[in-house]
Parts: C-alpha cells; sequence; structure tokens
C-alpha cells in the first residue's frame, strides 16, 4: 500500500513539473546510452580482432628452421638447419604435450591451370590435421585432405575461395581437374570464406592444399618449409617450446640455447597482449561513460534536494500524524529509484535502436559490430543502481531528519 501510495505522488509531481522531471530523466538517459554504447563497441572490436587474429589459428606454433648462433660440439656457427617431413612424427613422439602437428611444404612458383585460366597461388603439402589447426574448412558438397588421401600419395587438391573462384569463375569446381605445373589434380574441396588478418608465405583463400606425400613425390622436394603445431594447453607452450629446442638439438647437434636454430611464432604471445589491450581499452571506456552517467546522478540528487525544500510542509504532516523517519526514507528513495529506472530504460531501449542501426552498416570488418553482451548490460545496472543509491540516500536522509514542528511553520 505504501508503495502504490508513493508511487501515486510520484506520477501527479511529474505531471506538475513535466520540463523537470523529462531534463532529470534525459540525464540517466543519455548516461545509460553512453556506457552501453561505448562498452558494445568495445566488445565488438575485441570480438572482431579476435576473429580476425583466429583466422590463422588457435593457440598454434609455427617453427621454421634457422641458423645457429654457437658452435656446438667442434662443429661451426653459421650452420643452416633444414626441416625434413619426418621431423613432425617424431617430435610428436618425443614431446607427448604436443596435441597436433603437421610438417608443411611450401612452393610460390608452381602454375596451377584450369583451361585458359592459369594462377600462381601458394602450393602447400600438409597432413590432414591442418586443417584443423589451421581453422580451415570446406564449403558444403566438397571435402578436406584424408588420411588415406595422404597414405596413398593421391592427386588431389583443395583450393582456397579466392584461387577457385579465378581459376573457374561461377563453376562449381568439385571433381574437375587442375594441373599443376602440368601434372593433373582432382579438385576434392574449396574453403569457406574466412578472416585472416596475419599470415606466413600468404593468405589460405589465396593457396591451394594437397597432401604433404604427394607433393613430396610429384615435385621431388626433400625439405620442408616450416612445422605447425598446437600444444594440449596453452599454458605448456613455454615448456614444449623447451623441448622442442633440446629434441632438434639433439637431432641436428646444436645448442638448445641457441635460440637463432629455430624460428619459433607462437601466436598466443599476441593473445595476452590482445586480453590486456582490451582490458585497458573497456576499462578506459567504461570510466568514460560512468563519468557520464555520474554526471546525470548528480542532477538526480539535486533534483530531489529541490523535491525536498518543495514538500517541507508536507513531511511534516506526514511525521505529525505518526510516520517514522524510515517511511520519510523510503519513499524519497523509491522515488529516486522511480526516476533511474525511468532512465535506464529509456537508455537500454535507445541503446539497441543503435547497435541494430549499426548492424546495418558495413564496418564489421574494421572495428565490428557493437555488442550488447551480458556483462555489458550487468555493468550498466551495477552502475545505475550504486548511483540510484548514492543520489537518493543524502536527499532521502535529509528530508527524514526535518524537524516536524519547523516543517509546519514553513
Amino acid at each position: 500500500m505504501h508503495f502504490i501510495t508513493t508511487l501515486t505522488e510520484f506520477i501527479r509531481d511529474l505531471q506538475a513539473q513535466k520540463l523537470r522531471a523529462f531534463l532529470t530523466i534525459f540525464g540517466i538517459t543519455w548516461g545509460t546510452v553512453a556506457v552501453i554504447v561505448l562498452l558494445a563497441f568495445g566488445t565488438g572490436f575485441k570480438r572482431q580482432t579476435s576473429v580476425n587474429m583466429h583466422g590463422i589459428g588457435e593457440g598454434i606454433v609455427i617453427m621454421f628452421p634457422g641458423r645457429t648462433a654457437k658452435p656446438f660440439e667442434g662443429l661451426p656457427d653459421g650452420r643452416r638447419i633444414s626441416f625434413v617431413e619426418e621431423d613432425a612424427p617424431f617430435l610428436q613422439r618425443q614431446v607427448r604435450d604436443i596435441a597436433k602437428i603437421s610438417p608443411e611444404y611450401s612452393d610460390g612458383s608452381i602454375q596451377a591451370k584450369y583451361g585458359a585460366n592459369i594462377q600462381v597461388p601458394t602450393t602447400t603439402g600438409v597432413y590432414p590435421i591442418y586443417a584443423d589447426m589451421r581453422n580451415i574448412m570446406p564449403q558444403p558438397g566438397g571435402r578436406w585432405i584424408n588420411e588415406l588421401d595422404l597414405n596413398l600419395r593421391r592427386r588431389v587438391i583443395f583450393l582456397g575461395d579466392e584461387t577457385a573462384k579465378r581459376l573457374f569463375a561461377e563453376k562449381n569446381p568439385i571433381n574437375e581437374y587442375v594441373l599443376l605445373d602440368g601434372v593433373p589434380f582432382v579438385v576434392i574441396g574449396v574453403m569457406q570464406k574466412k578472416t585472416q588478418n596475419s599470415s606466413y608465405n600468404s593468405r589460405d583463400n589465396e593457396r591451394v592444399f594437397i597432401p604433404a606425400s604427394t607433393f613430396a613425390s610429384v615435385f621431388g622436394e626433400t625439405y620442408i618449409n616450416n612445422i605447425i603445431y598446437q600444444t594440449t594447453s596453452p599454458l605448456l607452450q613455454k615448456d614444449v617450446e623447451n623441448q622442442v629446442y633440446q629434441v632438434l638439438g639433439r637431432r641436428y647437434r646444436f645448442d638448445s640455447e641457441d635460440k637463432d636454430a629455430l624460428g619459433i611464432w607462437d601466436t598466443t604471445a599476441f593473445d595476452k597482449i590482445l586480453f590486456y589491450f582490451f582490458l585497458a581499452f573497456n576499462i578506459f571506456l567504461g570510466i568514460v561513460g560512468s563519468f557520464t552517467l555520474s554526471v546525470g546522478g548528480i542532477g538526480v540528487a539535486n533534483i530531489m534536494y529541490v523535491v525536498v525544500r518543495e514538500r517541507t510542509r508536507e513531511i511534516g504532516i506526514k511525521r505529525s500524524v505518526g510516520a517514522r523517519k524510515r517511511n520519510i526514507m523510503m519513499q524519497f528513495f523509491l522515488e529516486t529509484f522511480f526516476i533511474v529506472a525511468i532512465g535506464a530504460t529509456s537508455g537500454f531501449a535507445i541503446s539497441f535502436g543503435i547497435t541494430k542501426v549499426l548492424a546495418l552498416l558495413p564496418i564489421q570488418d574494421f572495428v565490428g559490430l557493437p555488442t550488447i553482451s551480458p556483462i555489458v548490460a550487468g555493468a550498466t545496472i551495477v552502475m545505475l543502481a550504486l548511483i540510484a543509491l548514492l543520489a537518493g540516500y543524502f536527499p532521502a536522509r535529509r528530508a527524514a531528519n526535518l524537524d516536524p514542528v519547523e516543517c509546519l511553520r514553513s
């Protein structure tokens, strides 16, 4: 009953002071929109950056042969290290925390031809597990390289989507033949389009992929270009890296402390940098938005002080007929929460509309799509509740502590 009475008085006050009520609610609405939209942009930007970075694969390590910088066991420095295909399975046997591994042959001079169309993509020879590590997925109707292709040295080829478009235009390439330096390969699949803003050699959409065994037999290659692997846990990356240096150091006779002997690109290192960057970035956006929301909260507090002054006689009458201090405090607390709730609801609705409109613009590839995640919504609600508490407490306490006699005299 007390709640209904307070709500009725609140609505009556809004009707009596329309402009004042509008400006007060607008301050909260605008602050809510600022917090939500800024954090939504931060969340969308983070997700898009993560998608772009993980186009190359998640938690992968790419290892290249290098050149020794230290003499070792009577051997001079400056020796060139060369990898062979057997190094990949050998490493997996020796280092138990390597979960997936593939050698990688690579040649950017092999000519791919279909009819009159000629391209010179990067031709890559790999193991079937490579697709899982590199986030390569076939379009419907096609498939990736499998174990039989590898074991039987089949002349099968998987096309990057951009290479497929240049060779076949709108034609379905599945089961068609592509000539690689005059050798026929049957097309088994085309890669689904993916975002990839980092690579080595070339982007996956401009590559063609064949079994590693086929690459070695057809093109007579002895040495691979690099090895790619994933560990059982990202937390073990550094430990696995040290073991890789030790195992290959024994195999190729170089000092395991000689970091120049191998070139290792650990993509998880950038993930850590990305995490801390966006943590700081979103905290900054949250602080900027919260300042705007705080200004709205100060406006609510000021208005509530004005309301207390205007209703001094009313407070005196209520106290004289038996209302307690806590009843007066609760009344002004509730009115403050009503104002904040109306402004917050309007702010959420406007923010939702803004994100929907922005989703229609071609900005996803650049800054991602603003996303109102549960974390963003939760953080905003907590901020609003805190502001309502602070904006309502001091005016409500002042109202409750007014002397009833002085109130009736005013």
